[in-house]
């Protein structure tokens, strides 16, 4: 099994958080694919950014605030 280091982005309101997981190869048909950890860190950093605590989910990810560009 190989493993590599992955940015996932999970974009939520005007938010978008850069989460660093672990894609793991395997010779399985289904790969790659997260540890379950990982995907729990995705589903954390999604909910606080649903409830609009940006600082917890800045602690297991990079944060950055969307603005809208006008034309």
């Amino acid at each position: 099994m190989n493993t590599r280091h992955y940015p996932k982005m999970v974009h939520e309101g005007n938010y978008v958080a850069e989460v660093e997981v672990e894609l793991i190869y395997g010779d399985e048909g289904w790969s790659p694919y997260l540890s379950v950890e990982d995907a729990y860190k995705l589903d954390d950093v999604r909910d606080a950014l649903r409830q609009g605590d940006v600082k917890t989910a800045a602690k297991r990810a990079q944060v950055y605030m969307l603005s809208p560009v006008s034309t």
